[in-house]
């Protein structure tokens, strides 16, 4: 015979534990313990704020060549065990990005050091240095997967801007969001100019406004140098984020603003 049965229970249903618990009316004292041996959380501190005027003696982590998607930008695959750990998922920083310099991937030279080594490497490198570092690049620059660890990554690494031909819309607002520099070339002819021994100057930022342009200052090894123009997308809002640090950043200035 056909199979049959009730259409619902007949008692109702388990109501099941009620495992609810509200926040305190006043969560300042709360902690988060993590363990800090653990390789999948990790605690986090805030990205540090503009520093108030231009910023100057960057150096190029790597001059992008070609399609660079949030996945050449930060890996997925066994990387994503790590999301919750920005330190380990950093090590996944444009490791399969092509290198104008040597057409390769994943080997870049630390301008301060003479040495080759992996792009994760360097940045970090630099970063201990207390060197600021960027990113040049190619059209279309983020496309691809919104993942927020491929604007995370630069960040956390050290990276002040990417400047490119033309961005993804996501991932260039996903790196505001973190205090980043997504900037583009106003004459994409200038992206050959770029060369990878380049001091890298920002300036016209502390008359930072929405749609008033950049400038970009590389100085050469040789003792040359060209000025190009960079062009933004920034608002009113966003300026706010980069000044502040992060978006989070501008957030909890408000709030403590308010209280």
């Amino acid at each position: 015979s056909d199979p049959f049965g009730d259409g619902l229970p007949a008692n109702g249903f388990d109501p099941g534990e009620d495992t609810y618990q509200a926040p305190p009316a006043d969560g300042s004292a709360v902690n988060v313990d993590v363990a800090p041996t653990s390789d999948r959380l990790q605690l986090l501190t805030p990205f540090d704020k503009w520093i108030g005027s231009d910023l100057t003696n960057m150096r190029i982590l790597i001059k992008v060549e070609g399609k660079c998607t949030t996945d050449h930008i930060s890996a997925a695959g066994p990387w994503l065990k790590y999301r919750g750990h920005l330190e380990n998922i950093s090590n996944n920083l444009l490791i399969t990005a092509i290198n104008s310099e040597n057409k390769e991937m994943n080997t870049v030279k630390n301008q301060e050091t003479g040495a080759y080594g992996g792009v994760p490497d360097v940045a970090r490198q630099y970063r201990d240095a207390g060197t600021n570092w960027v990113v040049f690049g190619d059209e279309n620059y983020g496309e691809g997967s919104s993942r927020e660890h491929a604007a995370l990554e630069p960040r956390f690494l050290g990276g002040r801007a990417i400047i490119v031909k033309s961005f993804a819309r996501i991932h260039e607002t996903n790196l505001k969001k973190q205090g980043m520099l997504p900037l583009t070339f106003n004459n994409k002819a200038d992206y050959e100019l770029v060369q990878p021994t380049d001091k890298v100057a920002i300036t016209g930022l502390e008359d930072f406004l929405p749609g008033k342009a950049l400038n970009c200052v590389l100085s050469h090894a040789d003792g040359s140098s060209d000025t190009i123009v960079l062009d933004h997308t920034f608002n009113e809002q966003q300026i706010e984020w980069f000044k502040a640090g992060s978006a989070l950043n501008r957030m909890k200035e408000k709030a403590a603003a308010s209280s």
